[in-house]
């Protein structure tokens, strides 16, 4: 099958069962968010700078280099600002507002889905959120949700590729100085244009920043903030859980939605197999032909392609056009 090309059979046989669905459980992974720009941090684009991405996002990381792992999720949290929902997030929000019955578990940390004016009370984060800080005091609680700030602290910011003007140690006419002053303003304008430097490449220099310029806790003055996140090794948050089970032992699953995940990481992947156990039948959307079919039945769907694309189109008989949603 061509990516993005649905047979007629399948988007028929889909489409059929969509419309009379009223339950409906979504798990999305970062494929959901590759089409806005996001690294996706698996396979070849796993790496930041010289380090895989996953070995970053632990807690014996940042109790290594609290430093280097801020520099990771700054880069991150700038990244995500910078980006734009894209029409998977606005066709999921929407379908949440057509169909109260429907809640989305999102493994993505981004806040794109919020951004897409996604309601709050069907959207379940499973990792947490880039834009969450919690102190990492033992005896201190505090903790902060939606803090956009960027960059998070001064020492954080992404540097920019702006050239400086240099004194010329060999010609005394002033011609040498005043073309590397107009270079240095030209390089000036291009980085307020936003032109930053990819730090993410570990062949461009990052600056060193110590411990005492990381975020710290303005309640007890102590302790480092980190970001909200579930990093591996660590429980996902419990209220989140219990709400999910809940809406998961209600009552049966009319349709299971998978986008732009292996379905690899647990407990977030048992939910598919718990929704096949309440009567689901599952779609999956990925650009990963082996993660996707993986563990499909005749029930089934696959639909191979971007969930930018695929979502808003199978999902149309229900939420309509949100052409305009795009545009606003």
């Amino acid at each position: 099958m061509s990516l993005n090309k649905i047979p007629t059979k399948d988007r028929e046989s889909f489409t059929e069962h969509l419309q009379r669905s009223n339950r409906i459980l979504a798990l999305c992974g970062a494929g959901l968010s590759a089409s806005s720009g996001l690294p996706t941090f698996r396979g070849a684009g796993g790496m930041w700078r010289n380090h895989e991405a996953t070995s970053l996002a632990t807690p014996e990381a940042f109790e290594a280099d609290p430093a280097l792992v801020w520099q990771f999720y700054s880069y991150r949290r700038h990244m995500a600002l910078n980006a734009n929902p894209n029409a998977a997030h606005f066709a999921l929000a929407e379908l949440a507002r057509k169909r109260p019955n429907f809640v989305t578990l999102t493994q993505n940390v981004d806040g794109l889905s919020q951004r897409a004016a996604h309601p709050a009370s069907q959207l379940h984060l499973l990792h947490g959120s880039l834009f969450d800080l919690r102190c990492t005091e033992f005896y201190c609680d505090y903790s902060e949700k939606d803090n956009f700030t960027d960059p998070i602290v001064p020492a954080l910011a992404i540097p920019n590729d702006s050239t400086q003007p240099m004194p010329s140690t060999t010609d005394n006419t002033g011609e040498e100085a005043s073309k590397s002053l107009a270079a240095a303003m030209q390089g000036n304008k291009a980085s307020q244009e936003g032109k930053d430097v990819d730090i993410s490449d570990a062949g461009n220099p990052m600056p060193t920043v110590s411990p005492e310029d990381l975020p710290h806790c303005p309640r007890c003055q102590k302790g480092l903030l980190r970001p909200g996140v579930v990093w591996f090794g660590e429980a996902l948050p419990v209220k989140t859980m219990s709400a999910v089970d809940k809406f998961v032992e209600k009552a049966d699953i009319d349709l299971m939605i998978v986008i732009g995940t292996s379905a690899m990481v647990w407990p977030a992947a048992q939910y598919i197999e718990v929704a096949r156990g309440r009567g689901a039948r599952v779609a999956v959307i990925n650009m990963d032909t082996q993660d996707g079919e993986r563990n499909l039945t005749k029930r089934d769907w696959f639909f191979h392609g971007d969930a930018g694309t695929i979502l808003p189109d199978i999902l149309f008989p229900v939420i309509g056009d949100i052409s305009a949603q795009l545009k606003g």
